[in-house]
């Protein structure tokens, strides 16, 4: 979440028309995350976030977003759920962008995750894993190894010559996960994005999943190494074993692993850690001015995956 699209009082007022919402009391801007324009809205009647969708997310993708979250909703998961305008569309738009209302969640995110948020995390990732199984449209995941080649080649003349290293790791660390990726896994639709930001909780229970917008049919078990990395690390890039083996006892109370996914965890991990290395220096290269928008560092990213080429097996993420 951020705010790149700046609006109106005037704009959203005839924007709520679209909707039977109530009178608007007040809205503000949030500030946090790096893909799209979003704003907290407040009415007579209840609390919603408005979502203007820019960036990586293209309108062709949109109704997949959507309509993922109204399946999840509708299955009682705790996510956002779209909100229907007077005509029945969930799309509008604003200020000549694509936009939608949601349902508001309360609770928050928590900064330093316990192993217990940890374990929570791997429970509610395996139950979109199990509830999106009857989910029937489908989406490519374009940041897997084809995207990491693409932003590599974007952004490889852009850096700066102190960091020729940073490019030579990223290459390196391309063509070792082009090679052993796997083919074959259990696979279906994933969040992509489970970072503690995108998890809400009351009283340490999850109350609530947001941002669904890299969510795409891939591997189960990549979407569990993206949680491990987001989850599981300190505060100097080193991995807390209980955070890990609390956050893969949680998925596997739903989902059982198989051994192959197990076998080859490390391997997804260090691509997980290159696909956010690589999309935070693209973000940091191309700032977009006048945004109210807060880049992550990405050389928390290049630390996870220094560490992630020592493990060597499922159980060094289990036991150390």
């Amino acid at each position: 979440m951020a705010v790149y699209t700046k609006i109106t009082h005037n704009e959203l007022i005839n924007f709520l028309k679209l909707y039977e919402v109530g009178e608007l009391i007040s809205w503000n801007g949030i500030t946090e995350g790096i893909e799209n324009t979003n704003y907290f809205i407040e009415t007579k009647s209840q609390k919603f976030i408005l979502t203007i969708y820019e960036k990586r997310v293209t309108k062709k993708d949109l109704p997949f977003f959507l309509k993922l979250m109204t399946h999840l909703n509708k299955n009682k998961f705790p996510c956002p759920k779209p909100i229907h305008n007077k005509q029945g569309n969930v799309l509008n738009s604003i200020k000549g962008k694509p936009s939608a209302l949601f349902s508001f969640l309360s609770g928050k995110s928590v900064e330093y995750p316990t192993w217990e948020h940890c374990n929570q995390a791997g429970l509610y990732l395996s139950i979109i894993h199990k509830t999106s199984s009857k989910f029937s449209m489908q989406r490519e995941n374009k940041l897997s190894i084809s995207g990491w080649k693409d932003l590599l080649s974007n952004f490889r003349k852009e850096v700066n010559f102190f960091d020729k290293d940073l490019i030579n790791i990223i290459s390196e660390e391309l063509e070792f996960i082009s090679y052993n990726w796997p083919e074959n896994l259990p696979q279906g639709i994933i969040h992509a994005d489970l970072f503690p930001d995108n998890v809400f909780f009351e009283n340490d229970i999850i109350s609530g999943v947001i941002d669904f917008y890299f969510a795409c049919n891939d591997f189960f078990a990549y979407d569990l190494a993206i949680a491990i990395n987001a989850w599981c690390f300190n505060e100097i890039n080193f991995l807390d074993i209980n955070k890990s083996s609390a956050l893969l006892n949680g998925y596997q109370k739903y989902r059982k692993l198989s051994e192959e996914e197990k076998k080859i965890l490390p391997v997804l991990a260090r691509g997980a850690s290159l696909r956010f290395l690589l999309t935070r220096v693209y973000d940091s290269i191309h700032l977009v001015e006048g945004a109210l928008v807060q880049p992550k560092d990405p050389l928390e990213y290049l630390e996870k995956l220094k560490y992630h080429r020592n493990i060597n097996s499922f159980d060094e993420y289990i036991n150390g």
